[in-house]
C-alpha cells in the first residue's frame, strides 16, 4: 500500500496492526513512512529517532532533512550509507544541487549507471552543465525529453520560472 501511495490506509493498518503484533516497534518504520508521504516530517522523524539506524531509516532520515531544508543535515546522512546505489545516488545528487554545488551535484548523478539514469537525473545532469558544457548539457535534456517527456516539460518549466527569478533579482530581464 505504501508504494501504491495508499499512505492513509497503509497507516491505519498498520496502527491497528501495532496492537496485535509481538514486536510492535518492527512496524515503526513503516509507520514513519506513511508519516513521511502525508508531509508530517516531524513525526515521522520522531518515530525514526525511537528506533536503531539502519541504512533505510538513515536514508529516510535523510529525506526527511531534505524536505525540511537541512541540506547539510541531509547530506550528513546520506553519505554515511553504505549502500550507494542508483536511488542513494540521486538523493546525494539532489543534495548538492539544493546547496548550489553544481560540480559536485554533477559527478554525483555521473555515478549513477548510464542504462539506470531516468529522467529527471538526465534532466539534472544537464542542468549542472548549462553554463560550462551547452553541448553535453543539451544532450542530456534530449535524452531526459525521449524518456518521459512529460517529465521533461514540467522540468523546463520550473526550472524557466527559477531561472527568470533569479534575473529579475539580479536586475537583468
Amino acid at each position: 500500500m505504501i508504494e501504491q501511495n495508499s499512505a492513509d490506509q497503509a497507516l491505519e493498518l498498520l496502527e491497528k496492526a501495532r496492537g496485535l503484533v509481538d514486536q510492535p516497534e518492527a512496524l515503526t518504520y513503516n509507520i514513519a513512512v506513511c508519516y513521511y508521504m502525508q508531509g508530517d516530517f516531524a513525526k515521522s522523524l520522531a518515530l525514526l529517532n525511537s528506533i536503531p539506524d539502519d541504512e533505510e531509516t538513515m536514508y529516510q532520515k535523510s529525506l526527511i532533512f531534505m524536505k525540511l531544508g537541512q541540506y547539510q543535515k541531509a547530506l550528513a546522512y546520506a553519505l554515511t550509507l553504505k549502500n550507494q546505489d542508483e536511488r542513494t545516488l540521486e538523493l546525494i545528487g539532489d543534495i548538492w544541487l539544493s546547496l548550489g554545488d553544481l560540480k559536485a551535484a554533477n559527478q554525483t548523478y555521473s555515478k549513477i549507471l548510464e542504462d539506470q539514469r531516468n529522467a529527471k537525473v538526465n534532466f539534472l545532469l544537464g542542468l549542472t552543465l548549462f553554463d560550462t558544457n551547452p553541448d553535453e548539457a543539451e544532450n542530456y535534456f534530449k535524452l531526459s525529453k525521449e524518456q518521459d517527456p512529460k517529465y521533461f516539460a514540467q522540468a523546463q518549466k520550473q526550472y524557466n520560472a527559477v531561472a527568470k527569478l533569479i534575473r529579475g533579482k539580479n536586475g537583468r530581464n
